[in-house]
């Protein structure tokens, strides 16, 4: 499925048009056929991910208890349990990722908490930092200890992260390291 394409068209439609179109998904998902063909393929301490909206990302976890149209989850990385809709366990290992693509910047759904992202400040300076959250029309993200609320639409993608904690890369020393394994 084309999800940056689906984007476009629904950034199109109406705020009462998505709510119909919201209500009729939601009346699709609770057709007991997709309850029980998630619920047949799961098993109490099976390793799963799940899919977590508010984070934008998959979270790994292990099957708890399997509930009539839940199920409790361990997540690997707080330590909680979650009750979680089935439809929200990754059976597949589809890519969550989706991906909107914007003139500039990056669009609300191409990031997720922990990314690690750049922007030029109000000063010109390029800063980078990871995200801590997601809001509305902002991300707050930590940079050199500080916090900082940016908008998407002035945020790119950070291609080597260790390069935004005061490390500098030494291009000289790596195309010596090449040439030497090349010989």
């Amino acid at each position: 499925m084309n999800y940056s394409e689906t984007i476009a068209n629904l950034n199109q439609a109406s705020a009462f048009e998505l709510f119909r179109l919201r209500a009729a998904i939601d009346r699709v998902l609770d057709r007991p056929g997709w309850v029980e063909a998630v619920r047949s393929k799961l098993h109490i301490g099976q390793r799963v991910e799940y899919f977590d909206p508010s984070t934008n990302r998959l979270h790994p976890g292990e099957i708890q208890e399997l509930r009539r149209k839940q199920a409790v989850i361990l997540d690997h990385a707080s330590g909680k349990r979650w009750l979680i809709s089935y439809m929200a366990i990754n059976l597949d290992g589809a890519d969550v990722e989706i991906r909107e693509h914007a003139n500039q910047g990056l669009g609300r759904n191409e990031v997720a908490i922990g990314d690690f992202v750049g922007f030029v400040d109000r000063n010109g300076q390029q800063r980078s930092g990871r995200i801590t959250r997601l809001n509305d029309k902002t991300v707050t993200l930590i940079c050199e200890q500080l916090k900082w609320r940016v908008d998407y639409s002035l945020l790119h993608r950070v291609v080597d992260a260790s390069a935004s904690s005061g490390e500098t890369l030494e291009l000289q020393a790596l195309e010596s390291r090449i040439s030497d394994a090349q010989e």
